[in-house]
């Protein structure tokens, strides 16, 4: 496996690879994120273009991939999914320790993202990669109009939280 910059021809198998992942959330009584399209091809030719947007990819193809921005001098992770087919090898670990290496050479000295507080394979699970729940005085203002951002698409902030993790 080895994480590389997405090319374009990536984009139809990362929005194939986002639609499978976001399944699950109809099991967990989210039908509404399972139902949510992924990225389009223009947003993803920006996280492409600003080279923020990497994929996981064996001999067979591309199994994950991650967009990040940067907002309040970190690292956010605005997306990070793994091919169900994939899951459960550490893969998204993989993916979040490669954008944990690019933050840290660009002096940037958190990983953010936002996340489900109580889905397994949200917050529990980024909490066993390192990172902690910020609390509201943390979150700058970009992450707060991110938050805001996904409110107004429909997200419940009840079950949201902010998390942070410190670039070594």
């Amino acid at each position: 496996m080895i994480v590389r910059p997405a090319t374009t021809d990536d984009f139809a198998r990362l929005q194939e690879i986002e639609l499978a992942a976001g399944r699950a959330f109809a099991d967990v009584g989210l039908p509404a994120i399972a139902d949510d399209d992924p990225f389009s091809i223009a947003e993803l030719e920006a996280y492409r273009r600003a080279g923020t947007l990497w994929v996981l990819a064996d001999a067979a193809g591309v199994v994950g991939y991650v967009a990040v921005d940067v907002l309040d001098g970190c690292a956010h992770i605005e997306q990070v999914s793994v091919h169900p087919e994939s899951g459960r090898r550490g893969l998204g670990r993989r993916l979040v320790d490669h954008v944990s290496d690019w933050a840290a050479t660009r002096s940037l000295g958190a990983l953010t993202l936002t996340t489900f507080r109580d889905v397994p394979w949200n917050a529990p699970l980024y909490a066993r990669y390192g990172f902690r729940v910020m609390s509201d005085a943390e979150v700058g203002p970009e992450l707060r109009a991110r938050c805001e951002e996904e409110a107004d698409d429909g997200l419940d902030p009840t079950l949201r939280v902010c998390m942070v993790r410190t670039v070594h």
